[in-house]
């Protein structure tokens, strides 16, 4: 399940390209994606006859989660213009990190692993900002990408401090449904119609909803219940690995030098603080 949720994810390039290739509004394109993958939820927690009902302090928290959900997907794939779909999404991965980071702010000690991490990914994220030539970094195009990698640092925050009592096709459901609406509110802030994409985009609109969103947030969740949020968080490393393939065989992009030693030390320094946090909360736990 977990191995089946990364790869899902990781094929995101795959489906988002050739839109932006064929000058489709990508926000029109985001509020139809969330907005039929929420739907597709509504139908599954209809079936399984959960209720919807949710307190105003739920509301609140959960607005929050899919404001931020949305500007993670929206500084996302503007980094994917200004890097690379792979590159991009190798940066999107160092969500973990920061989110121990952020943790520290509500009282956790930052440990050694963190900072060891926060290191060996700063080194990998400027490699993979330079492709070429390390006295030429994209700057902007990294930032851009780190802030996609904070904003859903901050998604996962909020769900571990709130503690909803809430399932996890629930959140998922209203994350979508409010990250739909975000696109929408954009799409009319722009004067941009709705109107029904063409065929190509149809074709990878259905893609995205039923691979890389509704297929992807199911396999998670049970992944999570199944082996525990650390082993499929190591798994998870597929993700970003997928999409680079992703980027290098369907779209030219160059696996230069500086891209692979980028692309080890990133996901080498996540994995690091994953599984030496883990053996302390073990050590702890004895």
């Amino acid at each position: 399940m977990a191995i089946i949720s990364a790869v899902f994810y990781g094929l995101i390039p795959l489906f988002i390209v050739p839109v932006k290739s064929a000058g489709f509004s990508l926000n029109v394109f985001l509020f139809y994606r969330f907005g039929l993958s929420a739907i597709a939820l509504v139908l599954i927690l209809g079936l399984k006859g959960t209720s919807f009902r949710v307190n105003s302090k739920q509301l609140i928290i959960l607005l929050s989660l899919g404001l931020a959900y949305s500007l993670s997907t929206d500084s996302l794939f503007y980094a994917y213009d200004l890097l690379s779909p792979g590159i991009a999404s190798i940066i999107l991965f160092v969500f973990p990190v920061f989110v121990a980071l952020i943790m520290s702010a509500f009282g956790e000690k930052i440990s050694t692993a963190t900072i060891t991490a926060l290191v060996i990914t700063t080194l990998g994220i400027l490699a993979l900002g330079s492709k070429e030539n390390l006295s030429d970094i994209n700057y902007f195009g990294l930032s851009v990408a780190v802030l996609s990698a904070l904003f859903y640092a901050t998604y996962v925050v909020i769900v571990k401090q709130s503690r909803m009592n809430v399932s996890g096709i629930k959140l998922s459901f209203y994350s979508l449904a409010f990250s739909s609406l975000y696109f929408l509110l954009k799409v009319i802030f722009h004067r941009e119609k709705l109107i029904m994409p063409a065929t190509i985009v149809m074709v990878n609109l259905s893609m995205i909803v039923i691979f890389s969103t509704v297929l992807t947030l199911i396999t998670l969740i049970y992944a999570i219940q199944y082996i525990g949020p650390t082993q499929t968080s190591i798994l998870s490393a597929l993700e970003p690995i997928v999409a680079v393939l992703i980027s290098v065989v369907m779209f030219g992009e160059r696996l230069t030098v500086n891209v692979s030693v980028g692309i080890i030390l990133v996901l080498g320094g996540v994995l690091v603080n994953i599984l030496l946090s883990e053996r302390k909360k073990k050590i702890v736990g004895r």
